[in-house]
């Protein structure tokens, strides 16, 4: 029987959404450790991944239980202790996910970094959330030893060089300590308007907390023959907890498959030569597939996508393409799973956001604090305490004031809600930019490009796209002596990649003479914006 059974409090066959919700009630137990229970507690002959990143291998979670208490034995043998950081910069591979189990056995705490990321985006979080071990692959371990800046970081260890000597050296038995639900075993970076990225802190009860929503947008996993992938970075909160280590809770197997870029055909393919049953697609990489033609031989029974708005006649183009209705799940990093669909117990609204998931109570409230009526469009706030919920910003005590109004988490996006619960998005409170899955902050890649010597001025904004959602455009006006021209807009993207991550260059360059200020002398971003959306502002 999975792990997650002994947190199902909620009847599965037959019964409506209202009998859910009403009838839910959390058992989050006091000692609670996601490594023992994505692993340890399930039946070791199981298989728990197919990796296909150099050829085909497969682990059963007896394996895989082995090689995490093994890895978290290498960790405190090296003499690390409860509390401290380690980083995992690698792909969607398996020494990624036995790094972080191994971390969480080991009372460590993981911090998942894109293996996209430039020099300036590790040796910011790095020395950030002073992560004090580094596994990453050889390249990675170059990228790292070269970078100045991050004092606490003492170790790096490379998966090719050292992990195999590391692992065949340790014990295969389990550390002799446990973890309570609320211990820190995270911190997932997620990009703000208002400063540098901020790490989000989670506790092993995040798992816990995300688990009824998982279960509802897959359609009640584990069923017979379940196997699942997403193309979602495992070093993001959509890839790493929301469908890996949920996977896992579940004692459904997931399938490793790295791949620099987005290759809609290659996913494809990779859906029907597995036999895969169930997906989380980005809305975008979801956009992308349906302009390929469908594979015969595919074996979905569940999709679910998210991370972006759906336009309405995605659904209908879904279901005409794979025969099956995908599931919209809404959050953010700071409180997951907790608005969504689910489209065997009740009807999906295309367009909608869907229905609060059991176990959150979440509402559109006014700016005054009162609940938002029917149609009032208000800010969609998530109460605490819940499971989901961050514990804090690493380090950020006043962030994490702001991020809480009361007994509220502030989620900063705009919605409304209709008169039988639906949600029904409407805008961001921040600027944030949703670009084909990923959430960018502006001011990292503002930042990166006045480090140019061209650059006098720049502001960031998000420009609407039909296949990404929106896309990065960088308002640019340039020193005295600079011209622009295709070959400086050319330079300006290759800058940004080459110190932050691929994702967030702006494929949208305009110079400009000065920028639009607000009367308190800041840059007025809604200006940009609106001129962005407008037939003016240029597409991509």
């Amino acid at each position: 029987m999975p792990a997650a059974a002994r947190f199902r409090p909620f009847p599965l066959a037959g019964a409506t959404y209202k009998e859910i919700y009403q009838g839910f009630r959390w058992r989050v137990p006091e000692h609670f450790n996601i490594g023992t229970a994505c692993t340890d507690a399930l039946p070791p002959d199981r298989l728990a991944l197919i990796d296909v990143s150099d050829g085909e291998r497969r682990y059963t979670f007896g394996e895989l239980s082995e090689l995490t208490n093994r890895m978290a034995n290498v960790f405190m043998g090296l003499g690390l202790e409860p509390g401290d950081r380690i980083a995992v910069v690698l792909p969607q591979i398996t020494a990624t996910a036995v790094a972080h189990v191994g971390a969480y056995k080991a009372g460590l705490i993981s911090v998942p970094l894109s293996s996209l990321f430039g020099a300036d985006a590790l040796r910011y979080r790095l020395a950030d959330s002073g992560a004090r071990l580094v596994v990453t692959d050889a390249e990675g371990a170059e990228r790292i030893a070269a970078l100045d800046g991050v004092p606490d970081l003492k170790w790096i260890v490379a998966t090719e060089r050292d992990l195999p000597r590391l692992l065949e050296d340790a014990s295969p038995r389990p550390p002799e300590h446990r973890r309570t639900a609320d211990v820190p075993c995270m911190i997932i970076y997620t990009s703000g308007t208002t400063g540098p990225p901020k790490g989000v802190l989670h506790g092993h009860r995040v798992l816990i907390g995300q688990a009824s929503g998982f279960r509802m947008c897959h359609e009640f996993p584990p069923q017979r023959g379940d196997l699942m992938w997403t193309p979602a970075d495992w070093a993001w909160i959509g890839g790493l907890v929301n469908t890996l280590l949920l996977a896992w809770l579940h004692g459904v197997p997931m399938i490793a498959a790295p791949r620099r870029g987005y290759d809609p055909e290659w996913a494809l393919a990779l859906l029907a030569k597995f036999g895969v049953r169930t997906t989380f697609l980005p809305t975008t990489a979801l956009r992308m597939m349906l302009q390929c033609e469908i594979p015969k031989g595919l074996r979905l029974r569940s999709m679910v996508t998210g991370g972006e708005p759906v336009e309405v006649g995605l659904l209908d183009e879904c279901r005409a393409k794979f025969g099956i209705t995908f599931n919209e799940s809404y959050g953010q990093t700071e409180a997951d799973f907790t608005i969504g669909q689910c489209q065997s117990r009740w009807p999906v609204r295309p367009g909608s956001m869907g229905l609060p998931y059991p176990g959150h109570d979440v509402q559109v409230r006014t700016p005054e604090g009162d609940r938002a009526v029917p149609g009032e469009v208000g800010e969609v706030m998530v109460r605490v305490p819940d499971p989901t919920a961050m514990l804090e910003y690493w380090h950020r005590p006043e962030a994490t004031r702001d991020k809480f109004a009361g007994p509220w988490l502030r989620t900063g996006d705009l919605a409304r809600e209709d008169e039988d619960g639906y949600f029904w998005f409407e805008a961001r409170l921040d600027d944030v930019i949703k670009s084909a899955g990923y959430r960018i902050g502006p001011d990292e890649i503002e930042e990166s490009l006045l480090r140019h010597p061209s650059v006098a001025n720049t502001a960031v904004v998000g420009a609407p796209d039909s296949v990404r959602g929106q896309v990065v455009k960088a308002y640019v006006q340039l020193r005295p002596g600079f011209q622009p021209s295709p070959d400086l807009e050319a330079g300006l993207r290759t800058h940004v990649k080459q110190h932050l991550a691929a994702y967030q260059y702006p494929r949208l360059i305009e110079f400009v003479d000065s920028l639009p200020l607000t009367p308190s002398g800041k840059v007025d971003r809604g200006s940009l914006r609106r001129h962005a959306a407008s037939p003016q502002g240029g597409t991509c």
